[in-house]
């Protein structure tokens, strides 16, 4: 089974060298692809000088990006990443065998922050963690997975400027079964430190629970910063 990794990039110099190192590392990552944005910070020019990278030109968005990257994957799987995770061997294992299942329609991971402090990053961890395990949904930072014939069933990612990520998990599970790779993957906790944790993620159940109530994605953007 081949796996294509689509990983959206808007200036993500600082971070991307480390996850191409980390599936670099695996021998049996498959294909990867980084869809950009339109980055200045020569994370373009970087992806460019390396081999076996797909290099994508997309339009500025995660939904683009994702559906852009897609375009142009040949794996069975897709496998959309964050410039900001990082991989290690084990998830990786786990991600393979969460795939054995024929009715399996794609997934997530459970994930672990980076940094180690402040603790309170690990009450947000295990929100997570426990939101994922009882809804079976997520979003992009935790690593969404589907399958490549499923993904142009749905349609792709929706054009949305937020919460593309969590109608693309609805559709997938429209389509078939959504799995929870237990295995975590790393991730960055650079928003919540940013901008203070509970105050993030505050703001973000306040913006998921705007999106169940029927707020638009575009009105709902304007309260929520982009931290590059």
């Amino acid at each position: 089974m081949r796996i294509s990794v689509v990983i959206p990039v808007l200036n993500e110099i600082e971070n991307l060298p480390d996850l191409i190192a980390d599936l670099r590392e695996i021998a049996d990552c498959g294909e990867l692809i980084v869809s950009d944005g339109g980055s200045s910070d020569g994370t373009r020019e970087w992806v460019a000088g390396q081999n076996n990278i797909l290099l994508m030109d997309a339009p500025r968005g995660k939904g683009p990006q994702l559906n852009s990257g897609a375009t142009r994957a040949t794996g069975d799987i897709l496998l959309f990443l964050h410039a900001d995770c990082r991989m290690n061997r084990e998830t990786w294992k786990a991600f393979q065998s969460a795939l054995a299942g024929s009715r399996i329609a794609g997934g997530a991971f459970h994930v672990r922050f980076l940094e180690k402090e402040p603790y309170s990053l690990r009450v947000v961890e295990q929100g997570i963690n426990a939101r994922t395990t009882m809804t079976r949904t997520a979003t992009g930072d935790q690593g969404i997975f589907v399958r490549r014939d499923v993904f142009a069933t749905i349609g792709g990612a929706p054009d949305w400027p937020l919460f593309e990520d969590v109608e693309l998990v609805r559709r997938i599970k429209n389509a078939g079964k959504f799995v929870v790779v237990k295995a975590p993957l790393i991730i960055s906790g650079r928003r919540y430190i940013k901008h203070g944790v509970i105050r993030t993620a505050m703001l973000i159940f306040l913006l998921r629970l705007g999106f169940w109530l029927g707020l638009s994605p575009q009105r709902l953007k304007k309260w929520f910063e982009d931290v590059r």
